[in-house]
């Protein structure tokens, strides 16, 4: 038995979430592939995969060897890209999560340069805004807003901010007025945007004299989607806390227009998460640059525009 090759297979049976497609994004049969496994599993004498006709998931033990394994295939990545030749290159696949909104409205309108620079790089964007487990699910890593928690398993990796934008439509601003300070808002209604990981809707915040202020809105209209949320702003039904990325090209139309630029809030960090493993993969290393290349140019391109400035 091979076992560097036997971990390369399990690993990438882990990923493919299946054997079949394991076999075919490796040009292996199989059958080659499923007794790889099941080779692996009688060396190391524990279930390293619990089978049904459907669905294919890690024990317990699996997860820790798939962990070491992840590891063990990233430091050797490590060493070889210290050489000359393909060793070091980015390839393969490659599985990344992010949020809906960031991915079309960021992200994707720059995937080309990304597949110019990696052509050898198979990737597989998924969207949502979840807590995902990266070694149970396959994933490479996540891009996620907010001040990273600190975890045993993950590296956290600023690529960047964003910052929120309090607007509405020239429509809702003509029927109720424009605010002109934090105590204006009580007589202002929002969409609110439901938050999956609390279950509530979210506060809007704003730095008052160097600190924070937490406001709660009146919502008679909520929704759990960012583009629904935008879109209902366009629509007139309420002011919205956006971040800028979200809203920026509706700055720039005059179909939203800014409110309370005097009051600034907290700037939003980005980040790439990713398990930690003592080598950076040459593949995820390349997508952690590059997309802290797009998230930065995404956010001068904000601070540059005047309808944001004034």
């Amino acid at each position: 038995m091979d076992r560097l090759q036997s971990m390369q297979i399990f690993a990438r049976v882990v990923e493919m979430h299946s054997f079949g497609r394991a076999a075919e994004s490796l040009s292996l049969p199989p059958s080659r592939v499923t007794r790889a496994v099941k080779e692996l599993e009688a060396f190391l004498g524990v279930r390293l995969l619990q089978r049904t006709t459907r669905h294919i998931s890690l024990t317990a033990e699996g997860t820790l060897y798939y962990d070491h394994c992840r590891k063990l295939l990233a430091d050797i990545e490590a060493v070889e890209s210290n050489f000359p030749g393909s060793a070091g290159q980015p390839r393969g696949r490659l599985r990344v999560d992010m949020t809906l909104s960031l991915a079309r409205l960021v992200v994707l309108p720059a995937i080309k340069d990304f597949q110019s620079r990696f052509p050898d790089v198979e990737l597989t964007l998924t969207m949502n805004d979840r807590t995902v487990e990266l070694v149970q699910e396959g994933i490479d890593c996540v891009i996620r807003a907010g001040t990273p928690e600190d975890s045993p398993t993950l590296v956290a990796k600023r690529v960047g901010a964003f910052h929120w934008v309090t607007c509405a439509s020239p429509e809702y601003l003509a029927n109720h007025g424009t605010p002109q300070t934090l105590e204006d808002l009580a007589q202002h209604q929002a969409v609110g945007y439901l938050s999956s990981r609390t279950a509530r809707t979210l506060e809007w915040h704003y730095v008052v004299d160097g600190e924070e202020r937490s406001i709660r809105m009146r919502e008679h209209l909520i929704v759990n989607d960012t583009d629904a949320y935008v879109a209902c702003a366009l629509e007139g039904l309420g002011m919205i806390r956006a971040g800028s990325y979200m809203v920026r090209h509706h700055l720039l139309s005059g179909s939203l227009q800014p409110v309370l630029t005097n009051y600034p809030s907290p700037a939003v960090p980005l980040s790439v998460l990713y398990p930690k493993n003592r080598h950076l993969s040459p593949t995820v290393r390349a997508f952690v640059d590059w997309v802290g290349e797009v998230i930065r140019a995404s956010e001068e391109g904000w601070r540059r525009d005047a309808c944001i400035a004034a």
